[in-house]
């Protein structure tokens, strides 16, 4: 049974064909060639949705496709209540469906692989392979585990090489920063009070005769 929807007295039926319908998005557009019965030139556009189809399963229609309907104007233009084939049988559909990403494709998008084999169209559980001894993933040697690689020892990565570069580089530069502060420069250089006082200590004493005949 068709959908309720407008008033029996607003209510149309036309016929023609379909103009044009997507698919993916489950809308398109009917020309109406007649309505009543009576001819329509030019043919009118009327909106259809995939929900007013008269159809089992995937509801969609083929481009060209003879249809009969019924529609009332609404603020938007005309729209169509319940569309169905010639004769109010079924209508016929496009053998189009949307495009889905496979499981297959999703997953190799994810970069997921299986842990057991590599391969990337399936997960370890889904593996027909039996149990394969577990390798390095550095090397993929299956004598070693990682932690123990021969060759990851030899080539370490270059960011721990520039961390301990920068390391070193700053130690230097904390040593030689060391060497220029205050106390060290005052452990190795004299003040000039310190200069005075010692080159006055140095300095020979007036015998004390001489002093007393300046006084008096």
């Amino acid at each position: 049974a068709p959908p309720r929807g407008g008033k029996a007295e607003d209510c149309v039926r036309g016929a023609g064909h379909c103009k044009w319908f997507n698919v993916r998005m489950g809308f398109g557009f009917l020309a109406m060639t007649s309505r009543e019965g009576c001819p329509v030139d030019p043919p009118l556009d009327v909106f259809v949705h995939q929900s007013k189809l008269h159809m089992e399963g995937f509801r969609s229609l083929r481009e060209g496709e003879p249809v009969e309907f019924t529609f009332q104007k609404s603020s938007k233009g005309l729209e169509s209540l319940w569309v169905t084939g010639p004769g109010g049988g079924p209508c016929l559909g496009n053998e189009r469906r949307p495009k889905g990403k496979s499981v297959a494709h999703k997953r190799k998008q994810k970069g997921d692989r299986c842990y057991n084999c590599g391969g990337l169209d399936h997960h370890a559980k889904e593996c027909t392979l039996p149990p394969l001894p577990k390798k390095c993933h550095y090397c993929q040697s299956v004598s070693h585990m990682v932690a123990h690689c021969p060759l990851r020892a030899s080539t370490p990565p270059t960011v721990t090489q520039g961390r301990l570069s920068t390391r070193q580089h700053a130690s230097t530069s904390s040593q030689t920063l060391s060497s220029h502060t205050p106390e060290a420069s005052s452990t190795q250089d004299t003040s000039p009070l310190s200069k005075s006082s010692s080159s006055s200590e140095d300095r020979p004493q007036k015998p004390a005769s001489a002093r007393r005949r300046k006084t008096s």
